[in-house]
């Protein structure tokens, strides 16, 4: 079986394509430490993330209220109220 060429590998190792979600609400500073280690990660790692405010989204609140802040990567739970930088770079990299 042939190797994949340079730009597939590098396409696959960068993050595109890829997003993580962090699910917030406003005065919380489980969120703020969540969101440090959310844009660090990502940045290194060039993964895309957003940050979705749970006062603003009936839904969310709803399924996620107990559990701020919640991080979604690619729309699936990754974690909730701490993140761990480690296992998160590892879940963005494998």
């Amino acid at each position: 079986m042939a190797d994949m060429s340079p730009l597939f590998r590098r396409k696959a190792q960068d993050g595109q394509g890829r997003i993580v979600t962090l699910i917030r609400k406003p005065g919380c500073h489980l969120c703020d430490d969540a969101q440090v280690v959310v844009e660090k990660v990502c940045g290194e790692v060039g993964v895309e993330w957003e940050a979705k405010d749970i006062s603003l989204d009936r839904q969310l609140h709803d399924q996620y209220w107990e559990q701020i802040p919640v991080v979604l990567v690619d729309g699936r739970q990754h974690t909730f109220w701490r993140v761990d930088e480690q296992r998160l770079r590892k879940a963005l990299t494998e």
